[in-house]
């Protein structure tokens, strides 16, 4: 299982997402650019001392990411989580060796990305509201596949 952030577009979402990936054992991808000066101080305040505990992987660029993924012997499904998603997350069946991947805050992903993906989720949410933040659907997310797969630390 591994955490994929799409261009990110803040700082202390990334630091979050580093500290979540920590906890959770789950390596983190970075594809960039970020909006950002991806060692700021807004990364490290939200990661705190976890960031040192993360497994953090970098890629300049989409190409670049989907060129790692492609010399990987099983590189896993790409799960893209979107408020354009085709299925609902709790009802997707995870695997232990799918990527879940998050937009820019911002923008979300181009059609491009969305064509890779392999599966396309939402989160159902309150007519009202137009998303959540991205910490919080990774969250969500990332603690239903590790349930379905048995994943989380100590199982």
């Amino acid at each position: 299982m591994r955490i994929a952030l799409f261009q990110p577009d803040i700082a202390p979402n990334v630091g979050a997402v580093l500290r979540l990936g920590a906890c959770l054992g789950v390596p983190v991808d970075i594809i960039e650019p970020c909006g950002f000066v991806l060692g700021s101080a807004g990364v490290r305040r939200a990661g705190m001392d976890y960031i040192e505990l993360a497994t953090l992987v970098r890629h300049r660029s989409w190409q670049g990411y989907l060129e790692a993924r492609a010399a990987e012997e099983t590189p896993g499904r790409l799960i893209l989580l979107t408020t354009k998603g085709d299925e609902c997350y709790h009802r997707f069946r995870f695997a232990p060796d799918d990527t879940l991947l998050a937009g820019r805050e911002s923008a979300g992903v181009p059609d491009e990305v969305h064509e890779a993906a392999d599966a396309r989720l939402h989160i159902p949410m309150s007519a009202k509201a137009r998303s959540l933040n991205l910490v919080s659907a990774l969250a969500l997310a990332l603690g239903e596949a590790l349930r379905q797969t048995e994943r989380f630390p100590g199982d």
